[in-house]
């Protein structure tokens, strides 16, 4: 059975998992390959507003993903989920280990019951050795946003996983939360991939200050299409990425069909130095 470590409101929950050897250095390890997937889950609902999860999970293993960033993630949030904690649901399901990154928190509904959370998910097929989530700039009253990271140990290979979600009312504030964002993965050392709802198309201003020091992956490996991820049932805008730092080369990017949500995912095959 999966056990939960607590953490506190704005932290990532982390499956316990068993100890792993700790990874070597990139230098050292061989090239490593894997399938990144990126998804906005809308909670579980589909593109029919019907709540369905093994839908959601039927996606993930069909895609053949390693490494997987989830948004729109409910933790016993309300009664459109069925208070069903999603992250450990599909966890469980996958045989996965996961991370949580509560960008909400709210009291429950009754004294003594779990909070009300939602926000983003990390699943790997490979040890997660460390995990944290920095909550983004909050203009105003807007909804909290956050940046969930997760340090996963590839057959040797240290490789930083990081998913977002940005905000969908005012650019503005997500040109604050891109900036906040390029400056909490610049400067490591590390293999990086960042994937997410960034709410934008490539040429958007808050994009742009991303895709300068990081690589949209769509636009080396994408499948020839426009790579549109939203709506689901008639695409018409890319606002999912895979961003990947220098020396990670990536090929077989794909958007995915499926009526399991609003968003379409987008799975990438990667080779990590």
């Amino acid at each position: 059975m999966i056990r939960v470590c607590a953490r506190s409101a704005l932290a990532p929950v982390l499956m316990l998992i068993p100890l792993a050897v700790a990874p070597t250095s990139s230098a050292a390890a061989a090239p490593q390959t894997l399938t990144v997937l990126t998804y906005n889950i809308h909670h579980g609902a589909g593109a029919d507003d019907a709540l369905a999860l093994e839908r959601t999970a039927r996606v993930v293993k069909d895609s053949g993903a390693d490494v997987v960033g989830l948004q729109e993630v409910d933790r016993h949030y309300d009664a459109r989920s069925d208070f069903v904690d999603q992250a450990a649901w599909l966890a469980e399901r996958l045989g996965m280990h996961v991370v949580y990154g509560a960008n909400l928190s709210l009291d429950p509904p009754r004294s003594g019951e779990p909070r009300r959370e939602y926000g983003t998910a990390i699943l790997s097929r490979f040890p997660v050795t460390g995990s944290h989530n920095t909550p983004l700039p909050r203009p105003g009253d807007l909804e909290q946003r956050g940046l969930l990271e997760a340090d996963i140990n590839v057959e040797g290979t240290a490789v930083r996983f990081l998913t977002t979600h940005l905000d969908h009312t005012s650019q503005s504030a997500r040109q604050t939360q891109a900036e906040a964002v390029k400056n909490l993965v610049a400067g490591s050392t590390r293999p990086t991939v960042l994937v997410g709802d960034l709410n934008a198309p490539p040429a958007a201003r808050e994009v742009l200050t991303l895709t300068r020091s990081l690589s949209d992956v769509w636009r080396k490996a994408g499948d020839g299409g426009a790579g549109y991820t939203f709506d689901a049932r008639n695409p018409h805008k890319r606002i999912d990425y895979v961003l990947t730092s220098a020396g990670i080369s990536a090929r077989q990017a794909e958007v995915i069909e499926s009526d399991a949500s609003d968003h379409l995912p987008v799975t990438v095959e990667v080779t990590v130095p």
